[in-house]
């Protein structure tokens, strides 16, 4: 019997409306009927495959997809023949099959059970087809890959197990309907690429939580861009003079924001859909591994853990002036500990707060760093301004020795202006705390919290730089401002004031360190990862990073002269700074050859290379020159 009932002459009209309205039934059914089945391919667990996509049939099926699945209307004759893809679902869908378009025995299709065919008034539905998996968008994806363009059998591609921590992205992405009627007009062809994608960075410290914003973004990346060595400015001035100090100041600061803004548009790609989650996976990527490795590992590895070892030093000599500063106001008689002593204090919390799990979750620690940052910053140059010039301060460059000898010095004082502007190396990470998609990249709220922090940044480096070079002028020490200010104003400034300052230093040491700390942590982590296909359990995780920090501890107390080689260390970081982003930029984007992008990034790399082999030389010569104490183990 007709689903319509009879039809009868006196009642034509109605009985079309009820066909209309059958056919428009019917399409939704089957709407409803292809949304299921690709929800059930986004939870099914995928089989592993090995061999390479063929680029042939890829193309076979986007034009499949582009003639049936992607129409924008659906008429009867649509209905008749159901679309034989269902790519669309998987460029929404955290699939992560290697090779999903190969059907041999090793890799056989996965199929879904059919059901009897509907039958109605002159529509009828065939058995659907196996659906055809496609390789997902990384844009959509939730698991961005270390090495995009590396397969090798130790780390194959895997689903992470229910129970594994993963970002808020991918377990929404598992509850929405996928998006299958996407627009022709949108980068579909672009966004589609045969990439390896890595499941193990939802294990991961950094890649581990997706839910960042451009707030967390200008707490990260305030805290990592000022720190300690900004205090070291008018060192560099005393040298170069006021002129040049200024014009080198500026032009570091305007030359490093480039080559920032050209790291945060290299994170992702809308041609390949691929993000770069770690500066040594953009390397090595763009340079291949081995010559990444060699130019960019050992910079990055100073960035990281020799960082933690200086902030180690100077968090616990701070410690200790702090005590004395705070005992000598209430007049206490306690005895203070040992410099060791206070080493051993300021690891321990460091060491605490590094059990947090992943980068996103020190959100709030960052921003208590940026503060406490901006804070003694301002403190100490507001506090040295207002006590006025020192009596005889001279404001000469101090130029002494051969010809040799004062190039090599204006030399070492342009690496200790390059220094100040270290954090580069934690950009993408920072970026991969954030979601992205193809209708809201990252980019966006990236370079939004970029333009903030480093807003902020240039209101304390510029004014500590040149107010502390009017203030004290040749008679700074060597180790900067804060010594400055207990060595000058011990007597002249309140206890108060100067408790505030120590104290505003040991938190941003302690807040820096975990922001520093963490490409470490994640790196040894993946070490595990990469081997046992599982997350590190919690109790794994306490054990990598306190042996992590107090490795770091060691390394301070048996160096801990190491803060004294500023210039020497701005040379060896100053290309992940300057130099690389560039040569990155001319690799990845291919600008056109002999345009004003060209040119610029051409000279700005061969500039800053050559620039760094200088400062490398002139570093080593200068600690030859003047000598340096190699106190091992006396700290």
């Amino acid at each position: 019997m007709p689903i319509f009932g009879q039809h009868t002459h006196t009642n034509i009209l109605a009985a079309f409306y009820f066909q209309v309205f059958h056919i428009l039934t019917s399409v939704a059914f089957y709407a409803i009927y292809m949304s299921n089945q690709m929800c059930i391919q986004v939870i099914t667990k995928e089989k592993t495959l090995k061999s390479k996509p063929d680029l042939k049939v890829l193309d076979h099926v986007m034009r499949d997809f582009t003639d049936h699945g992607g129409s924008s209307a659906v008429t009867p004759s649509s209905v008749h023949s159901p679309p034989t893809s269902a790519l669309s679902s998987q460029l929404h869908s955290p699939s992560l099959s290697r090779s999903p378009l190969l059907n041999s025995p090793d890799h056989p299709q996965t199929t879904i059970k059919t059901t009897k065919p509907k039958t109605g008034n002159k529509i009828t539905f065939s058995n659907t087809p196996p659906v055809v998996s496609a390789p997902a968008s990384q844009m959509h994806s939730p698991s961005m890959s270390r090495s995009p363009f590396l397969g090798t059998p130790d780390r194959p591609v895997t689903m992470p197990p229910s129970g594994a921590r993963t970002p808020m992205a991918y377990i929404r992405s598992r509850n929405l309907t996928p998006r299958f009627l996407t627009p022709l007009g949108s980068p579909l062809r672009k966004a589609l690429h045969l990439t390896k994608l890595d499941p193990t960075d939802a294990w991961l410290p950094i890649t581990e939580s997706r839910n960042g914003n451009a707030y967390y973004a200008a707490f990260h990346t305030l805290c990592s861009g000022i720190g300690i060595q900004a205090l070291i400015l008018p060192v560099a001035f005393t040298i170069l003079g006021w002129a040049w100090g200024v014009i080198a100041l500026t032009l570091a600061f305007i030359w490093q924001l480039y080559t920032l803004y050209l790291l945060v548009n290299l994170h992702e790609s809308p041609e390949t859909g691929i993000r770069y989650s770690r500066y040594m996976q953009l390397a090595n990527a763009t340079f291949g591994e081995r010559l990444g490795k060699a130019l960019a590992l050992f910079p990055i590895i100073y960035l990281s853990a020799g960082t933690c070892v200086a902030l180690i030093i100077i968090g616990g000599s701070t410690s200790k002036i702090f005590f004395q500063v705070v005992c000598a106001a209430n007049e206490c008689k306690a005895e203070t500990l040992t410099t060791v002593e206070w080493y051993l204090v300021f690891t321990c919390g460091a060491v605490l707060l590094s059990q947090l799990p992943n980068l996103n979750s020190i959100a709030g620690i960052s921003l208590i760093g940026a503060i406490t940052a901006l804070g003694y910053c301002t403190t100490i140059w507001a506090v040295s301004v207002s006590e006025g010039r020192l009596p005889n301060v001279s404001y000469n460059p101090i130029r002494i020795g051969s010809e040799v000898s004062k190039i090599f010095d204006v030399l070492n004082a342009l690496g200790i202006v390059a220094f100040a502007f270290r954090g580069h190396n934690l950009i993408l990470e920072i970026q991969a705390t954030m979601p992205s998609s193809e209708k809201h990249p990252s980019t966006v709220p990236m370079w939004k919290g970029v333009k903030v922090s480093y807003t902020l940044i240039a209101m304390c480096l510029f004014p500590l730089a040149i107010g502390g070079y009017w203030a004290y002028g040749q008679l700074i020490p060597s180790s900067g401002m804060l010594t400055a200010l207990f060595v000058y104003h011990s007597q002249d400034v309140a206890k108060s004031v100067q408790a505030l300052a120590s104290i505003l230093v040991i938190i941003n040491a302690l807040s820096s360190f975990q922001i520093y700390g963490m490409p470490t942590f994640d790196e040894l982590e993946s070490i595990y990862v990469t081997r046992f296909k599982k997350p590190c359990a919690w109790w794994l995780r306490v054990i990598i990073r306190t042996v992590f920090g107090f490795i770091c501890f060691f390394i301070a107390v048996a160096i801990p002269f190491l803060a004294s080689m500023a210039g020497l260390i701005g040379g060896i970081a100053l290309p992940v700074t300057l130099v690389y982003p560039c040569f990155m930029w001319l690799k990845v984007k291919k600008p056109k050859v002999y345009s004003p992008q060209w040119c610029l990034n051409w000279a700005l790399g061969v500039l800053g290379m050559g620039l760094s082999g200088l400062l490398i030389a002139a570093g080593v010569y200068v600690i030859i020159d003047n000598g340096i104490k190699f106190n091992f183990f006396e700290p």
